[in-house]
């Protein structure tokens, strides 16, 4: 929900901040620019204290912080606090789907469309949560998230047990040494491309709809429950009949022409394809996320922290590289540039594909236990 929470508000901090959009980006670049680097220390950290305290640390960090967006009286002071609220989100995220995985019941491909099910639902109420706190004062939202993240604390202290501490201690150097294996990187840079594309979309869109926090509010309600239920319902029906490669390859070729949509289209253009690319971003996520679990041998959570720190830079670079081109160059830019970044990615999947073939046996093993289960009720 954080995530989304900030979007409708992005014009009313640069009002009320007086800032320009690419100033108010670096909100965005900070958080996941610190986000990333901070992934190559998740692990470590996870190893010595265990995951459950793990995620109550990276909450903390997150509360601490996010309160403090609250308070600022300037962009550099935002831009500060958002790095390290950053910090939190790493040691929360990386480590929280290992979690899940490791809890879950129904194996490693229930736990994370779970997951991706749970970042869905908060991608697409965020941007409500935010319209509604944001229309009574910028500043509101960053408490909102600070209270959410809060009762995230109390839950997960709460109900989730205590997750054992790993046999094995992780290395500071085992997310990058992960990062030699082919399958691995080929995810992880494909995902730094598609990110950038993401958040093109993401930071720059609110700054040319020209709507009320409610109005932005609305048009990102509506990709989130889009990205919801493409990541639920239609990456894994669409995982098993075409496999998972040509699923990434379908969602960037999607996101691309719906990024090219935006920036031919007026008014009414822009908000139906900002709307629709949640569909791929929604494909993309799940199968992403899914590829760089299984491509490789190395422990979920350092194939986790390793694809994390890659993928994240392009989530850092976007927001101000995109706001800088639509103000400097013109609107239509950056959405170029995103569908550009798109192919890109699938050129690396296309020109790398004989490192992901392990990914045909997962898609594969995926058909015969959806067959067994079939057969099992009848």
């Amino acid at each position: 929900m954080g995530i989304g929470l900030v979007d409708p508000i992005l014009p009313s901090i640069a009002q009320g901040l007086k800032a320009t959009p690419s100033q108010v980006s670096l909100l965005f670049t900070s958080y996941f620019l610190v986000t990333a680097v901070a992934m190559l220390i998740t692990g470590w950290v996870s190893s010595r204290i265990g995951g459950k305290r793990t995620l109550l640390m990276g909450l903390v960090l997150v509360v601490v912080f996010a309160a403090l967006a609250g308070t600022s009286g300037s962009v550099a002071e935002l831009v500060g606090f958002r790095a390290g609220w950053g910090l939190g989100n790493a040691l929360f995220v990386a480590t929280a789907l290992a979690v899940i995985v490791g809890a879950a019941s129904g194996g490693a491909e229930s736990a994370i469309i779970l997951y991706e099910a749970a970042l869905g639902l908060g991608i697409s109420l965020g941007p409500l949560v935010g319209a509604l706190l944001g229309d009574w004062n910028w500043r509101a939202p960053f408490f909102g998230t600070a209270t959410l993240m809060a009762v995230g604390f109390v839950l997960i202290a709460t109900m989730l047990r205590a997750t054992p501490k790993p046999a094995r201690k992780t290395r500071l150097s085992a997310p990058i040494r992960a990062l030699a294996h082919g399958g691995l990187s080929t995810t992880a840079f494909t995902a730094l491309f598609y990110n950038f594309a993401f958040f093109t979309v993401l930071a720059f869109t609110p700054f040319i709809l020209g709507m009320s926090a409610y109005g932005i509010g609305a048009v990102f309600f509506g990709w989130g429950v889009c990205v919801a239920l493409s990541s639920v319902f239609a990456a894994p029906p669409l995982q098993r009949r075409i496999g998972s490669v040509n699923v990434l390859h379908l969602a960037l070729a999607l996101l691309a022409v719906f990024q090219i949509g935006i920036a031919l289209s007026g008014h009414a253009g822009i908000i139906v394809f900002t709307i629709l690319s949640g569909i791929p971003i929604g494909l993309n996520n799940t199968v992403f996320t899914e590829s760089a679990m299984e491509v490789s041998d190395a422990p979920r959570p350092v194939a986790s922290a390793g694809y994390n720190f890659v993928r994240w830079m392009g989530g850092a670079l976007a927001p101000f590289v995109a706001t800088k081109l639509g103000e400097e160059v013109g609107v239509a830019v950056p959405y170029v540039l995103g569908a550009l970044c798109c192919a890109v990615g699938m050129i690396i999947l296309y020109a790398r594909r004989h490192h992901l073939r392990s990914l045909s046996r997962v898609d594969a093993d995926h058909v015969v236990h959806d067959t067994a289960q079939a057969a099992a009720t009848m």
